[in-house]
């Protein structure tokens, strides 16, 4: 008798089975891929990768504060256990953190959980020494950026991968003037410098005092990476997500790119192989900024006021308080979406250039030949006097 009904309720059990629903989890958006900031305002985010030694740490601090420019500062978590003052230092300045991963291993080699345990180590020891987060920044090392390297580092909770377009190279140990030349030829609004602050680049802290004040003399402004963030009109760089159906030459002839750039974009090596969901990196592509609108949307971000956002837009106060029923000028939150009445947007012209992050077994020649340009146009629009010395991570313009 006992077996039978246990025999009946383990069939009513399987019957039931499908009828029961689990919840599921939200997915994580992946890292948006940052190059530089789509802007007119002459902003300007110096970056600064920190590694084993950082030799040179507070030298830079010492100079960024004497020039009155607060920068960002990219972390290693083996680096901070090395030199822990120096975090401190670099956090007491005031200055951005942002993760460089733990042990600076290439990313398109990690699982999401190894890139994870990269990011959770260097941002548990940089919490513990400065009382602050590395989130939502990170940089990957070597510059090794694809698909699964955004959706692994977004599911860990870093909203940004910040690459950049001006690398100094400066750890091959150039001079000063040779690093201040590579900044003043490349600048444009909304740049983001990539330079060190370990031994191998000397020339670093010598050609700071030099750069910044030239950059000022040109008007420019020094911001961190999320305030340069907040300058953003549109996106210079594009992710899509595969849907069901999608083919690469149906992306590619989307956003009117090569298969060949689309596959070298995203490491892959296989044409017939994408998966629905992948995040594909969408090279040389420009978002077409909707037609001007004569209202516009801000959200609030940490340090704005009213009066910053009225100046920002050409408006006044009392028109956005009374475009959004705002009683205490005083009092608005972060994150707080704000209409900002009689604006209009003026969208930028689109770009007639394509950017090129170098990847390891890249020549000048394979590059020209999957843009279908010259070798002799990329050093020219480059200002590379060697065309067989490129680096990877190196940042090439595509000129068309």
């Amino acid at each position: 008798m006992k077996s039978r009904f246990v025999r009946v309720l383990m069939a009513l059990l399987i019957m039931l089975a499908p009828l029961v629903t689990y919840p599921k989890s939200a997915d994580a958006a992946a890292s948006k891929f940052i190059t530089s900031v789509n802007t007119t305002s002459k902003v300007v985010a110096l970056t600064f990768d920190d590694g084993a030694d950082g030799a040179n740490t507070n030298k830079i601090l010492d100079i960024l504060a004497k020039n009155n420019v607060k920068a960002t500062f990219f972390l290693t978590g083996s680096g901070a256990n090395h030199h822990p003052q120096y975090i401190k230092n670099i956090a007491a300045k005031g200055h951005q953190l942002g993760n460089h991963s733990y042990s600076h291993p290439d990313f398109t080699k990690l699982t999401a959980t190894q890139m994870k345990t990269e990011l959770d180590r260097t941002e548990a020891i940089v919490k513990s020494l400065t009382g602050k987060t590395t989130k939502p920044i990170f940089r990957a090392p070597f510059g090794a950026v694809n698909s699964a390297v955004l959706n692994g580092v977004g599911a860990a909770g870093y909203g940004y991968t910040i690459q950049w377009n001006i690398d100094t190279i400066d750890w091959k140990g150039l001079t000063a003037s040779q690093i201040n030349t590579k900044v003043q030829t490349n600048i444009k609004p909304g740049s983001i410098v990539l330079m060190h602050t370990g031994a191998g680049a000397p020339g670093t802290p010598l050609a700071l005092p030099t750069m910044i004040s030239q950059l000022k003399a040109k008007g420019y402004k020094f911001v961190t990476v999320s305030q340069l963030l907040a300058y953003q009109n549109t996106s210079t760089s594009k992710t899509y997500t595969v849907k069901s159906g999608d083919t690469l030459y149906s992306i590619a002839r989307a956003y009117n790119v090569t298969v060949a750039a689309l596959a070298a974009a995203n490491k892959i090596t296989n044409y017939n192989l994408i998966s629905v969901g992948q995040v594909l990196i969408i090279p040389g592509t420009t978002v077409t900024p909707p037609p001007p609108t004569t209202t516009v949307k801000y959200t609030v971000k940490s340090g704005d006021t009213l009066y910053k956002i009225a100046t920002l837009y050409k408006t006044t106060v009392a028109k956005i308080a009374a475009a959004n029923n705002i009683t205490n000028v005083n009092s608005i939150y972060v994150g707080q979406v704000l209409i900002i009445p009689g604006t209009t947007v003026t969208p930028p012209p689109p770009t007639t250039t394509v950017k090129y992050t170098v990847k390891s077994g890249d020549t000048l020649y394979k590059i020209a030949t999957t843009y279908n340009t010259t070798v002799a146009k990329i050093a020219a629009a480059n200002n590379i006097t060697n065309v067989n010395l490129i680096s990877v991570g190196q940042v090439l313009t595509i000129p068309k």
